[in-house]
């Protein structure tokens, strides 16, 4: 799933997870798989959660305190003038969480702020 798509897939199914009438129906018991494949079973807000962390985590520091997005360049790795200085790629890449594609997008990856802002990251 490509990030946009992923950051209102997110969006989306939070909103649908708080939706009285769809959780009064579905409710907790509810569960997909989550990731597919892994055979752990999540309720849609945990889904929508466990989305968030992943693309939150292509921006954060990381515990070796690398950002993802800035992939092998040292430059904005570890020059203090620049790695603090976040870049809203259009792309990314899906293995690494490496930035492609124009840096100076500010549409969509701007979902980010949202995404951070509620997890408290």
């Amino acid at each position: 799933m490509t990030a946009p798509t992923t950051a209102f897939a997110i969006l989306g199914t939070q909103r649908f997870a708080l939706c009285q009438q769809f959780h009064y129906y579905y409710g907790d018991e509810f569960k997909v798989e989550c990731p597919t494949g892994s055979g752990q079973m999540m309720n849609l807000w945990e889904v929508a959660a466990e989305s968030s962390r992943r693309l939150a985590r292509i921006f954060l520091r990381a515990s070796d305190g690398r950002r993802p997005v800035f992939g092998n360049l040292e430059k904005f790795q570890t020059n203090p003038h620049w790695r603090d200085n976040i870049p809203f790629h259009e792309y990314f890449n899906g293995d690494t969480g490496t930035g492609i594609g124009a840096s100076h997008q500010t549409g969509w990856t701007a979902l980010v702020a949202k995404l951070l802002q509620q997890s408290g990251e």
